[in-house]
């Protein structure tokens, strides 16, 4: 059977459970898929082989257990699959603290009555899109996110977990200082914001931010 008459999620399965080539030699697995797997970049390899491993540690419950969780996924559209993979990596992308104050969060909503529920959600339904996605990024970026939006719309792919990062290491009062900044900055002229931010090493982020406030 060719690659391709597998559904695409089947067929990354079957990769990740021929990556128990910890345990079979690669001679022993099918030729197409041992193939694959070899043309892959060893870090894809490694976190196959890890997956593998993990598969063959299950129980027959857990594994049932994920092929019913699976099945789930490939019952969603495509721009819900894209949404979920969205809130995990931005999930992944927060620190310890911020996890758990998000947990905090989730637990004190899920305790509140029904009706309080409800009107929450409508309220952040209410809100902007783009706003919304904005608290993707943490309890502290969220909230500053929509005076800070200016800076990070169109902003390279690249860069965008240096600017996380350095957005995270500022103090809410510089986090402030950097908005007002934004506001008053052109469009045309905030690339040159952007790089200034990223290349001032963060003990001296305070001082650059007074001079460029004081242009």
């Amino acid at each position: 059977m060719r690659r391709s008459d597998f559904p695409r999620r089947r067929w990354l399965a079957g990769l990740a459970l021929a990556a128990t080539t910890v345990l079979t030699p690669a001679a022993a697995l099918p030729p197409d898929l041992g193939e694959v797997l070899q043309r892959l970049p060893p870090p894809v390899q490694a976190r196959l082989q890890d997956h593998g491993k993990r598969w063959a540690g299950w129980n027959p419950e857990q594994r049932r257990d994920f092929n019913h969780r699976a099945a789930q996924w490939d019952a969603l559209s495509a721009a819900q699959r894209g949404e979920r993979r969205e809130r995990y990596l931005a999930w992944q992308a927060l620190s310890a603290e911020e996890r758990a104050q998000v947990q905090a969060a989730a637990a004190r909503y899920a305790a509140l009555p029904p009706d309080q529920q409800l009107a929450l959600r409508a309220q952040f339904d209410a809100i902007d899109r783009s706003d919304r996605r904005g608290w993707l990024l943490g309890p502290a970026l969220g909230a500053d996110y929509p005076a800070l939006q200016p800076l990070l719309a169109q902003m390279p792919e690249a860069q965008h977990a240096a600017m996380r990062a350095a957005l995270r290491a500022l103090t809410p009062i510089q986090r402030k200082d950097l908005a007002m900044l934004v506001q008053r900055t052109p469009p045309h002229d905030r690339q040159r914001l952007r790089s200034g931010l990223l290349s001032t090493p963060a003990p001296n982020r305070g001082a650059w931010l007074s001079e460029e406030l004081q242009r």
